[in-house]
């Protein structure tokens, strides 16, 4: 595999010299006519509605235009955002609006029948929201005066107040229907600007009314030429190794890296044939090299996971193994299930159109046809591919989840009630021994015994594997020199736009940082 690395290195790296000094030849309007910072992004936001929003790219930018109740310190433990709280009984919270940040963007007044507007629109069992599968324990919103609010709870939970990172909508545009999924309106430090096309997203900070457009640009090399050529400021993930490197040796960039605690895993759909036996999805696991992925692919950007959770979480499994590389395993346990050269186990693998993604699953391929598993890779576009997910029309595919802060991640993923739309059940796993674990994990009111609770709960997933784990990716930025004061997060959301700054080629600053 490293001559192989090596070769394409060398050929993938010439391609693109040559390519880039032919594109930056051509001649293109200053981009900067406007001093809009310009966001590349390999996928374009879904819905700009937050209650509706499960990409990550929707998410992220969500958080830009909404504000929440709490929301979530390095440790990822709940800290106040719009609102303190204090648990009156196991069963009752009450919420208190602090007086910062009050203000919709259309001029009205946050207040506390806004936050039940919202909560009991999620709630609306005729409504298919997808959040409100995590919601379940909240029994009813009261509003006891403009800046209180209490949510009254048929299931004790003392992890409650972690649950409500959703974005605050007012009541009166819910009342009349309005289309938040097209024209946000939200309390949050960027307020919407336009929705041209699909592929152009507008957004203006409200502290200096600096302008932000987050392009869609599908095609990574295009990306990496437009920044390159200044008609793009910033990047974030999504960039190929190489380019990545390539990037690195430019004078008129600058690329940073930052730990990231996003999980990738391949999902399977369990109420297909092949994919519902457990020594199949094994074989997968002990076929995947992961490190020479890891390796190669992510030129070491990359740590194995071998759970959703993070080891250093609160909840995680520190001491759960990874699957290691073991390909004679892989084909003893094909051989045991039936299948052989004459009779190979076929499956289909969806992924997305993203390049990387398609180069990522077609290394998986290779490995998986080295042990004897026939491998069919499907890409579609980013719409296409995530819909069939959403529906189950998959045998094999992969997939990232971000932002990941409380453990009730398990319940919504593999709880057999949490079936899409009721959660992200996809691969309809089916566990009663796991339902009752969730069940009993959320009643308990001591959190270490929760922390017992949810190890078991991953340790039964690492040995029934209605996921593989891979690994949690590493994020990278990369960004034009006159662009200054991003920070990386963890999850990888765009938090970092708050502080950003453009200065001219100068260097004499064109938009003042936010203090």
């Amino acid at each position: 595999m490293q001559r192989n690395q090596q070769a394409f290195t060398k050929s993938f790296a010439g391609w693109f010299v040559v390519y880039v000094c032919l594109s930056l030849q051509v001649s293109c309007r200053s981009h900067q006519e406007d001093h809009a910072i310009r966001f590349g992004l390999a996928s374009a936001p879904v819905t700009l509605d937050p209650r509706f929003s499960t990409d990550a790219i929707s998410s992220r930018i969500n958080r830009l235009i909404y504000r929440q109740l709490i929301d979530f310190d390095a440790a990822s433990k709940p800290i106040p955002s719009l609102a303190t709280w204090k648990k009156l009984t196991s069963l009752q919270y009450r919420f208190h609006l602090q007086s910062e940040y009050r203000t919709f963007h259309d001029g009205t007044h946050l207040t506390a029948h806004d936050v039940k507007a919202t909560f009991d629109s999620i709630l609306d069992d005729k409504a298919a929201v997808p959040h409100r599968a995590s919601l379940y324990m909240i029994a009813s919103v009261e509003v006891v005066d403009d800046d209180t609010v209490d949510f009254h709870l048929n299931t004790a939970d003392p992890l409650f107040p972690g649950y409500l990172e959703i974005g605050i909508l007012p009541a009166a545009q819910i009342k009349q229907g309005h289309s938040f999924n097209t024209r946000p309106i939200g309390s949050g430090p960027f307020r919407f600007l336009s929705w041209p096309t699909s592929d152009r997203l507008r957004l203006e900070r409200l502290a200096d009314q600096q302008v932000f457009e987050f392009l869609h640009v599908k095609e990574e090399n295009t990306r990496v030429l437009k920044l390159l050529r200044g008609e793009l400021d910033m990047l974030q993930n999504d960039i190929d190794s190489e380019l990545i490197k390539y990037l690195g040796e430019q004078a008129e960039v600058k690329v940073t890296m930052g730990r990231g605690s996003n999980f990738s895993y391949l999902g399977f759909n369990l109420q297909d044939p092949e994919m519902s036996k457990l020594s199949v999805r094994q074989a997968i696991a002990f076929a995947i090299d992961r490190e020479a992925i890891i390796k190669y692919l992510f030129s070491g950007r990359a740590r194995l996971a071998s759970a959703l959770l993070t080891p250093d979480h609160w909840a995680g499994h520190p001491g759960l193994p990874t699957y290691r590389y073991n390909p004679e395993k892989a084909r003893q346990l094909l051989k045991n299930s039936g299948y052989s050269a004459v009779k190979p186990l076929r499956i289909t693998y969806k992924t997305s159109s993203n390049p990387f993604r398609i180069r990522l699953a077609t290394v998986i391929q290779s490995q998986l046809e080295a042990v004897g598993i026939a491998v069919d890779i499907r890409t579609y576009d980013w719409g296409t591919f995530y819909g069939d997910i959403k529906a189950g029309n998959f045998q094999m595919y992969s997939l990232a989840w971000v932002g990941i802060n409380l453990p009730d991640i398990f319940r919504y993923v593999f709880h057999s009630q949490s079936v899409p739309p009721e959660g992200a059940n996809r691969g309809r796993y089916a566990s009663p021994q796991l339902d009752t674990l969730l069940e009993t994990a959320q009643k308990q009111q001591d959190i270490a015994v929760q922390a017992d609770i949810y190890q078991e709960i991953q340790q039964i997933l690492y040995q029934e594997l209605p996921y593989v784990p891979l690994w949690y990716e590493d994020h990278v930025y990369a960004a034009r020199n006159n662009i200054n004061g991003y920070r990386i997060y963890p999850d990888g959301n765009y938090d970092g736009l708050i502080d950003v700054y453009l200065t001219d080629s100068q260097s004499q600053l064109v938009k003042t940082a936010i203090d």
